[in-house]
């Protein structure tokens, strides 16, 4: 629900955004979202894929989150609008089922420090890696 005063989502605490501009980068890995307010966020293709919205990440409830590892080098090949409130990204791993909207992708930049640390802190903790296992 939406404060009216504010504009602000009260569930997410977010203000309601609307991107300006989307550019995906040359080398396809980073991906850089404007919003009408002003702000501005540069996404790597890791950050994006490791924090999926889709159920093969998020899982139905926060005890199924998955932690990602190996993605260090994924790269976004497609960026498909979905409606007018979401992008649906297809990054080169196959994987293209999440569904990022805008609400969700402000979060993202703006919580982006400490959800990083954390998926690091997730991927020590677990033995797991940020490069991608070679397979022989």
């Amino acid at each position: 629900m939406t404060d009216r005063t504010t504009g602000a989502n009260e569930s997410t605490g977010t203000a309601k955004v609307w991107p300006t501009e989307i550019r995906l980068s040359k080398d396809k890995r980073t991906l850089t979202v404007a919003f009408d307010d002003g702000a501005s966020f540069e996404f790597s293709a890791e950050y994006l894929r490791v924090t999926s919205p889709s159920a093969e990440v998020q899982g139905h409830s926060p005890e199924q989150r998955q932690t990602v590892p190996g993605k260090k080098n994924v790269c976004i090949l497609d960026v498909h609008p979905i409606g007018n409130y979401a992008v649906r990204l297809g990054f080169d791993d196959l994987h293209s089922t999440g569904i990022y909207s805008w609400d969700y992708l402000y979060r993202l930049g703006r919580e982006r420090e400490g959800r990083w640390a954390d998926y690091l802190a997730e991927l020590k903790e677990k033995g797991l890696d940020r490069e991608p296992r070679i397979r022989r």
